[in-house]
């Protein structure tokens, strides 16, 4: 009898196995960095930086009719970052990247709860960040609505240093951890709507962050700041266009009053079919007497102004706004490989100190290949510097080498083990 029991008991996990669709897959990317004047003016006097990471994950999913489960555990490695016979990881990089369930609510609405990336449209505003080894997450829930080409989205988070749940604690539900505005809490509305050829999007993003005092304590008080903006797309036979419009108000951190803008307009046209052809321009407002600057806040940043990352990423954070005027041009070289070229010319969108806007001029390639199931890829940038740049990062030019540049190789293989 007990036998009979046992083997039904296996054979309900097995039915609800095969009635479930359950995947398991990873991600294994290490990449090799030459940094001699990413993301700042390097001094000539100064050794260019040599580095290879690899960021190795392990996805697994879950789905049936009723939810779906994800589960990602990450791992950032720096090579040489352990000694030898070391217990344990001095990095400790291991996290948990993903962790969510997705329930269907049904008529089209869902609700997602737990540690998500959040991406939306090109990802100025809002992204995961996947250049990044370590990537960016939310600890969010979102309640969503799909019904044939239109979405809606309403997403809220919550975060403290801990969960005091006897209310008694003079914590309270106190958020301490700064930078990068990494926020109290958060709750936006995001709205989609397709057509044939034409999308449009609406973004209405307020995050709270706790007012912090000199030594890091709270300073009990919160500041509120608002970012609300479109996105829209237009794609027809080899032509497309993609815009972005957005105006921050409200306050930074520490009640620091915001009224700025950014706005961009690309245009991307195939000349032939391995051929297409590029151009641009985006405008971002700077610090002014009355406003903090325009910050993009929770976007893949290293998609824009250059792959260098002079601008925006984890720098520039309230300072002159950016002008950036751009053009690409992108190659297939073949069914499996292709070939990026792209120019930004970089200006102030208000005058420094001196009344200089001119930056500088970038140059960034990226070949792309896939080899028998993995995709390499090769980049090189170079900075070609003008007077505002010196003056903008405070090298000065006789102290700054004479080539800044950056070059990098980057190998990804995702298997599935099982789908």
């Amino acid at each position: 009898m007990k036998n009979n029991f046992i083997l039904f008991i296996l054979l309900a996990l097995v039915t609800q196995f095969v009635q479930a669709q359950f995947t398991l897959d990873g991600e294994f990317r290490p990449r090799t960095e030459y940094r001699n004047g990413y993301g700042n003016i390097i001094a000539e006097d100064a050794n260019a930086g040599f580095g290879l990471s690899t960021r190795v994950r392990v996805n697994a999913g879950y789905k049936i009719d009723a939810y779906t489960f994800y589960l990602s555990m990450q791992d950032v490695l720096t090579w040489g970052e352990n000694r030898q016979l070391l217990i344990q990881d001095a990095n400790n990089s291991f996290s948990i990247f993903q962790a969510w369930a997705e329930i269907n609510i049904g008529n089209g609405w869902t609700t997602k709860i737990g540690r998500q990336t959040i991406d939306y449209d090109d990802q100025r505003i809002m992204g995961s960040v996947g250049w990044a080894q370590q990537a960016r997450n939310h600890d969010a829930a979102l309640i969503k609505y799909k019904k044939n080409k239109f979405l809606l989205d309403i997403g809220l988070a919550f975060n403290q240093d801990k969960s005091n749940i006897s209310g008694f604690s003079s914590v309270g539900t106190d958020f301490t951890t700064a930078g990068f505005f990494t926020y109290k809490a958060m709750q936006y509305l995001y709205l989609k709507q397709k057509w044939d050829h034409f999308s449009a999007s609406l973004l209405a993003l307020n995050t709270t962050f706790q007012d912090l005092l000199t030594d890091g304590s709270s300073a009990g008080t919160t500041s509120d700041l608002v970012t609300i903006g479109s996105h829209i797309k237009y794609k027809k036979d080899k032509f497309s266009l993609h815009s972005n419009l957005f105006y921050q108000t409200g306050k930074r951190q520490g009640g620091v009053d915001v009224g700025a803008y950014l706005g961009s307009l690309d245009l991307n046209y195939k000349i032939a079919p391995k051929v297409g052809l590029g151009i641009g321009a985006e405008i971002i407002s700077g610090r002014k007497d009355d406003s903090a600057a325009f910050f993009p806040l929770y976007g893949t940043n290293h998609k824009f102004n250059g792959f260098m990352d002079y601008f925006y990423v984890g720098n520039h954070a309230n300072s002159i706004g950016l002008v950036d005027i751009h053009a690409s041009a992108k190659f297939n070289l073949s069914k499996k490989s292709s070939l990026l070229v792209k120019a930004l010319n970089f200006s102030g969108a208000e005058a420094l100190a001196s009344g200089e806007k001119s930056l500088g001029t970038e140059m960034d390639f990226v070949y792309t290949t896939k080899i028998k199931g993995a995709k390499l890829q090769v980049g090189y940038s170079h900075m070609f510097l003008s007077d505002g740049m010196y003056e903008l990062k405070g090298v000065a030019e006789n102290v700054a080498a004479d080539v800044q540049n950056w070059a990098w190789v980057m190998l990804t293989i995702k298997p599935k083990f099982l789908n």
